[in-house]
């Protein structure tokens, strides 16, 4: 019995380790190719083990790096786009927590029919409601602003229903104990409530960083100023060059991917854990 146990052990870590292989392979290539000097270097070696392994140290081993930020004022969309989406997740925690608390924990009328109306809007693509929002923003002369890129997402269906299956779990006596010190029940939510919930908190800081920081539609639509503009729509602008240079362009899609595994490597622990708990509710 142990010794098959032990076979499927192995054979469930050999499964992991390939499937692991797998999804590492693109992010191992795109490391090594910026520092290779030429196109047909990084997509000559492509068929063999050379497409993951960056080439011997050589003069110029950085210039895509430099290429990068030279061509671009690569920095500055970097910055930029650090500025709103952290922005959008500072306040996104404050109010999406505060819905889910409100969902989870109070009683108003219509709690329930109100509920279900959010939910059925995650199933809606956002991308269908660009054009009336943008329309919207417009008429608000909040076009070429950070206000414009940032409120429309502060809020969202699912971050709310995340937060609302985590207090969920959180005992009521808990609370209770709070009110009878004589706690209001926004001090017992800010001082009880919040400090118990980092694992959430964690998980939905992580999606809706990564969302806004990947995203390119929105602030393309919405921003015309180039001192403005997001790492997403400069990365683009390589590919407006005549003849794309793609070691340049691999080096700057290296950058812009370093803050989201900075991270989610933080906060992994409370990521998952987060995760878990939300879905055992």
């Amino acid at each position: 019995m142990n010794a098959q146990t032990d076979k499927l052990a192995i054979l469930r870590y050999a499964i992991m380790i390939f499937l692991t292989l797998i999804f590492i392979y693109p992010l191992l290539w795109l490391v090594a190719s910026t520092f290779k000097p030429d196109q047909l270097q990084i997509f000559g070696d492509m068929r063999s083990i050379r497409a993951i392994l960056p080439p011997a140290p050589h003069d110029g081993y950085f210039d895509n790096y430099l290429i990068a930020f030279e061509a671009v004022p690569l920095m500055k969309y970097i910055i930029n786009s650090l500025f709103y989406s952290t922005l959008i997740v500072f306040f996104g925690l404050i109010i999406n927590s505060m819905a889910g608390y409100a969902f989870a924990k109070l009683e108003f009328w219509l709690k329930d029919f109100i509920f279900i109306l959010l939910l059925a809007t995650i199933i809606v693509p956002v991308e269908t409601i660009y054009l009336p929002l943008y329309l919207l923003i417009h008429r608000l002369g909040w076009i070429n602003s950070y206000v414009g890129l940032i409120v429309p997402f502060v809020a969202a269906p699912l971050y709310i229903f995340l937060f609302r299956q985590f207090f969920f779990g959180i005992p009521k006596e808990v609370e209770e104990a709070a009110r009878i010190d004589g706690a209001s029940t926004l001090r017992a939510f800010f001082q009880i409530v919040i400090p118990l919930a980092k694992p959430v908190m964690a998980t939905v800081a992580i999606l809706q960083f990564t969302y806004h920081w990947t995203e390119y539609l929105w602030p393309s639509m919405l921003i015309t100023d180039n001192g403005m503009r997001t790492i997403q729509i400069g990365i683009n602008y390589f590919f407006n060059l005549p003849n794309v240079p793609w070691g340049p362009v691999l080096a700057a899609i290296l950058i812009a991917t370093m803050p989201m595994v900075i991270i989610f490597a933080s906060f992994q622990k409370y990521y998952v854990q987060g995760l878990a708990t939300t879905g055992m509710k």
